[in-house]
């Protein structure tokens, strides 16, 4: 089966203390077990003709689609849902099955 994907873009209203936005998804991120991994990043190279106006992406991985319907479900997400929304201006949202076309490279073996 392969893993799940959630990426949101996101562009946060001028009033925003995006780092308090930051501390809650990593907070809720902690707490909710079938998160299997979250990456974060604010844009810093593209030309806003690209951007769009977006400068936060999100992404959440989770072993399965029903993992992530347990996410999207789970109180914590709901009630976190509501402050996010109240902090962007703007956000893109994509969920998908993801397609490895390349795995990470394993780890030197250290011996």
């Amino acid at each position: 089966m392969a893993e799940f994907k959630h990426l949101v873009l996101a562009k946060f209203k001028d009033d925003v203390v995006v780092e308090d936005i930051l501390k809650g998804l990593e907070k809720l991120v902690s707490e909710i077990e079938s998160v299997k991994s979250f990456v974060w990043g604010q844009d810093s190279e593209s030309e806003e003709m690209l951007r769009q106006g977006f400068t936060h992406a999100f992404m959440m991985t989770f072993s399965s689609k029903e993992e992530f319907s347990a996410f999207v479900g789970h109180p914590n997400h709901v009630e976190f849902s509501a402050t996010f929304s109240t902090a962007i201006e703007k956000a893109l949202l994509l969920d998908f099955p993801a397609v490895t076309v390349k795995a990470p490279a394993a780890p030197a073996d250290p011996k």
